[in-house]
């Protein structure tokens, strides 16, 4: 257990942890992206959460994989895959946030400030110098966020899924130089 403050701590996902992981996105993910699928999501859920895709995501190398529990809930998931490079800042000792979703009933708490806060800390004691992510285009507040914070634009990409509207295909990478940063 990784405590980030009094009432917020990480508990690493382990294989028998499948059917929990699952039941939890299939509450947290549809209330955030269900308007974006033309089936609500169940799509994504079923086969991102399937017990063979999360076992696959637990196996990989330099992945670290969390249930976010907030005052003793489990409330989300945090996904990082260190060592994963960016683009042409391929030069630079990066990490992805590869995946954080948290209930919606917990916003305002300050709970995404900080697990990005506690990642950026890690990250800077593991000598990382760059932080990024990818983004829903179609999800403005997210971006909101991510810019006060001091994560710029990269790039950008277009999901295939065949159920996912047209309109919400773009996906923007971001990223935060922690060297720059930390001057």
């Amino acid at each position: 257990m990784i405590t980030i403050s009094e009432d917020l701590e990480l508990r690493e996902i382990v294989d028998s942890d499948c059917e929990s992981l699952y039941n939890l996105m299939k509450e947290i993910y549809p209330a955030a992206y269900c308007h974006f699928w033309k089936d609500g999501g169940k799509f994504y859920v079923d086969t991102q959460y399937a017990k063979e895709n999360i076992l696959r995501e637990l196996s990989e190398e330099n992945t670290s994989y969390y249930f976010v529990l907030f005052k003793g809930e489990k409330i989300g998931k945090f996904r990082i895959i260190w060592n994963k490079k960016l683009g042409e800042l391929k030069d630079q000792k990066s990490v992805k946030l590869h995946r954080i979703y948290l209930h919606s009933k917990t916003q305002g708490n300050g709970i995404g400030k900080k697990l990005l806060n506690w990642l950026e800390e890690e990250a800077i004691k593991k000598q990382y110098e760059l932080i990024w992510l990818d983004a829903m285009d179609e999800q403005p507040q997210a971006f909101e966020f991510y810019k006060k914070r001091g994560y710029q634009y990269y790039s950008h990409c277009f999901l295939d899924f065949e159920l996912l509207y047209d309109e919400v295909r773009k996906m923007s990478q971001v990223y935060k130089d922690l060297v720059i940063s930390n001057q």
